[in-house]
């Protein structure tokens, strides 16, 4: 039975599990961290080069989807 005035032992692998808790949360957050970073420097740079290319790309025209699916039923 327990005595009482024993200290009681500690468990070595709750230290452990903690640790390795610790360390995985902070390896996640310098990847999202790195991650996110790199991001908006990219975005930063390349902002001008995105704007220039969807603004001068044309709409697909809907009539000629349309034009080019009737012709196929033809057939």
């Amino acid at each position: 039975m327990n005595q009482p005035n024993q200290p009681r032992k500690k468990n070595p692998t709750f230290g452990v599990s903690i640790l390795i808790v610790v360390v995985v949360s902070l390896v996640i957050a310098t990847v999202l961290y790195n991650a996110i970073t790199e991001k908006r420097e990219f975005d930063r740079e390349n902002s001008g080069d995105v704007a220039a290319t969807s603004t001068s790309a044309p709409a697909p025209s809907t009539s000629a989807a349309t034009a080019g699916a009737a012709s196929n039923a033809a057939h």
